[in-house]
């Protein structure tokens, strides 16, 4: 799949953005704070239907404006032409449609355009809660499996009915609990079993990419743990009941699976180095990107938002060679340094286009012929 333009109406702090793309590197240059991550953020947005930063779609409206519009223009490996376009008013419920048909579900469009980001962000995988570790098993399995994220969503349902009985002051029925608790233990099973399926294949691929990065400087791994691995989902939910009660919310289930992120043999959140840390998350992306190459119908879109920062020369070195070689199909990077970029437009020596972000302004830069890196 090939993103070759895209349309924004005040998205943020882009007022009105209209670029053409190139089909392989297009890279996004300026200081911090003019628009660079917006432009990455809008791109997100057309494949999972939602900002990577901010959840609250009205959010995301311009200042001073009413509405934002998206329109991403693709391009099949067949050469399909597809249309995405995404619309929001204030106080009124989002538009998403494809070529034109609005989504029944939202739901229906998460995977046809398949997409990984890196960003600074995801330094809250290493440093936040099992959320958003959670978070980042749902995204992946989410764009290539539809059973695992009809049964992810069928369990937030339920769970969020069961901690809405477990508040109540009023006394309530026992099969009433029984009628969640059932449908979160046979939606929790399926989430569990997808989950460890895939923790199981992705941990090679992960350690390869960290091996190639750090030049085997270190050795990571990852660990799955869950409350559905050593018993029966329902008779675990069941047997807190009275605990969460107390609680007033839900304990134990697949809502508090943690994927353990390990460097040696001890949590990378303790041991690491900024360095180390960074490139674990780098590792972690750039797998998580070959993964859904493998699994999916389409090679994912792959935006790399600053990624070099806090990186010694080596590794910075490393990641430039991957990102330079046939594995990976469209690229969006941004970067507030300008050699950064050029030394990966030097290696890949491909298609490739460079714009300058200015309070954003995003204009595409002519190089001249006798330009070096």
């Amino acid at each position: 799949m090939i993103l070759k333009r895209i349309s924004i109406l005040n998205y943020k702090n882009l007022e009105e953005v209209e670029l053409n793309f190139s089909g392989k590197l297009n890279c996004f240059f300026g200081q911090n704070g003019m628009g660079k991550t917006n432009l990455l953020d809008a791109i997100y947005f057309l494949s999972f239907c939602k900002s990577a930063g901010n959840p609250i779609d009205s959010q995301n409206i311009r200042h001073d404006q009413e509405f934002f519009v998206i329109q991403g223009f693709y391009e099949t490996a067949d050469g399909t032409p597809e249309e995405i376009y995404c619309g929001m008013k204030r106080r009124q419920k989002k538009q998403f449609k494809r070529n034109k048909k609005e989504y029944t579900r939202l739901s229906d469009h998460i995977g046809f355009i398949p997409l990984v980001m890196v960003s600074p962000a995801d330094s809250e995988l290493i440093l936040g809660g099992s959320e958003e570790r959670r978070k980042f098993m749902d995204v992946v399995i989410s764009q290539y499996d539809k059973e695992y994220l009809d049964a992810l969503i069928r369990y937030n349902k339920a769970l969020q009915q069961r901690n809405t009985l477990l508040k109540s002051e009023l006394p309530v029925e026992e099969e009433l609990f029984l009628v969640w608790e059932e449908m979160m233990a046979q939606a929790g099973e399926v989430v569990y079993r997808k989950r460890e399926e895939f923790i199981r294949e992705f941990i090679p691929i992960f350690q390869n990419f960290y091996s190639f990065i750090s030049q085997d400087k270190e050795h990571v791994g990852l660990s799955y743990e869950s409350h559905a691995r050593d018993a029966s989902l329902l008779e675990v939910i069941k047997e807190s009941r009275v605990r969460d009660k107390i609680m007033g919310y839900s304990l134990r289930g697949i809502h508090k699976d943690e994927l353990n992120m390990l460097l040696g043999d001890f949590p990378i959140k303790k041991e690491g180095s900024q360095g180390q840390n960074k490139t674990y998350l780098v590792a972690l992306k750039l797998a998580q990107f070959d993964f859904l190459k493998r699994t999916g119908l389409a090679v994912p879109l792959l935006l790399l938002d600053d990624i070099f920062d806090k990186l010694d020369a080596s590794r910075v070195e490393q990641i430039v060679k991957l990102v330079a070689g046939d594995g990976f199909g469209q690229i969006f990077i941004t970067d507030t340094n300008r050699e950064h970029l050029d030394r990966i437009l030097f290696k890949i020596g491909s298609d490739h286009k460079i714009f300058e972000v200015v309070q954003g302004q995003i204009g595409e830069m002519k190089e001249e012929s006798n330009e070096t890196a």
